[in-house]
């Protein structure tokens, strides 16, 4: 379902469906790799070298970083920030998704190339990716403050954090990091699209029969691989990101160790070269290759899981078809419905899904 494809069989989802099913897949994906994200970003922002050496590193591996985070501030602190993360995942998938529809399908109605090319769906990745995150960005600065935050936390709630920031930074804090965001997501986005469809029509060349018949485990390990591959390409970029959105939060980042002010991304990179040498600019991969392996794959699944649930009435049939525009209607909520069943047991799926069927 992701991206436009006019041999398909599917193509009377509607944009609202494209738009639900990006955002569950982003919703479900955020509440499990949430406890990776924080620790990836504090090993993103600290100076200190990631190693057990270095006695002033708070943090020198995934495992002791999680122990630590859990006996300091509990275990909440695994889904600090989880509510603007949430909104982040939300927004950010609903308007990723319905763009990369809406441009793939303008490409293959203007002009002769096949909307499935790898280079078609690279530059219609980067760019769903650019206007997802130019809609979203000030949530993502908000999410990074509050997982970069220890205990005492500096900002207590939401409206907190923003009323705090606004006050004392300015309005454009909420666009820290923009750049490095920009020229880090067109190409991450980019390959993630082209690098799934590309593995996608590989694992169906090798394998034929298997190919066809287990669609979601297809998605979920050609999403998986596209993620980690993007991630290791674009990775400097998003500690550069990281490290930029946290100006001027220097306060609360002084538990953790040493704190640096950046000037802008060439100061960033700069910055952290001279410092922390080549491998500075990717302290925080190993988290981050777990969790782009978690969310890019089970947002591609989810998203395809969505589309294709939603697009069937409770009996089978197509919407708009003999079933009248019943369908349609309570195709949205089939859409919820179907891609939460796959969290339940068997009964609870049965009751979710007749649920959401009536619902509409």
């Amino acid at each position: 379902m992701v991206g436009y494809d006019p041999k398909a069989d599917d193509r009377d989802i509607s944009n609202v469906e494209v738009a639900v099913a990006g955002s569950v897949s982003g919703l479900v994906t955020r509440v499990l790799i949430s406890p990776l994200d924080v620790i990836k970003i504090r090993f993103q922002l600290q100076i200190e070298r990631l190693s057990r050496s270095d006695p002033n590193a708070k943090y020198h591996g995934i495992l002791q970083a999680g122990r630590q985070i859990l006996q300091e501030e509990g275990p909440t602190a695994f889904w600090k920030g989880h509510i603007p993360a949430q909104l982040l995942s939300i927004g950010y998938g609903a308007v990723q998704f319905l763009s990369f529809e809406a441009l793939t399908e303008l490409v293959h109605r203007a002009s002769v190339r096949d909307a499935r090319d790898f280079s078609v769906h690279f530059l219609c990745g980067g760019l769903s990716a650019c206007v997802a995150t130019l809609a979203v960005h000030p949530v993502d600065v908000l999410r990074t403050r509050f997982a970069a935050q220890g205990e005492p936390r500096v900002y207590k709630t939401l409206r907190d954090a923003v009323v705090t920031m606004y006050r004392t930074e300015g309005p454009l804090v909420f666009y820290k990091g923009l750049n490095p965001t920009l020229i880090a997501i067109f190409p991450y986005a980019g390959f993630q699209f082209s690098i799934y469809s590309s593995l996608k029509r590989a694992y169906e060349w090798a394998l034929p029969a298997e190919g066809k018949k287990n669609g979601n485990f297809k998605n979920l390990l050609c999403g998986s691989g596209a993620g980690v591959i993007s991630k290791t390409l674009t990775y400097p970029l998003d500690l550069f990101k990281k490290r930029l959105q946290v100006g001027g939060f220097e306060q609360a980042r002084a538990s953790f160790g040493q704190v640096r002010s950046y000037k802008g991304l060439l100061d960033c990179a700069g910055q952290v070269l001279r410092e922390e040498g080549a491998q500075g600019c990717f302290k925080g991969l190993s988290p981050s290759l777990l969790k782009a392996a978690l969310s890019t794959g089970l947002v591609f699944f989810w998203t395809a899981v969505s589309g294709t649930k939603s697009h069937r009435d409770s009996t089978g049939r197509a919407p708009g078809g003999p079933s009248g525009g019943a369908g349609r209607s309570s195709s949205v909520w089939q859409t919820l419905g179907a891609a939460a069943a796959h969290l339940l047991s068997p009964a609870a799926q049965r009751a979710l899904l007749t649920l959401s069927g009536a619902a509409g």
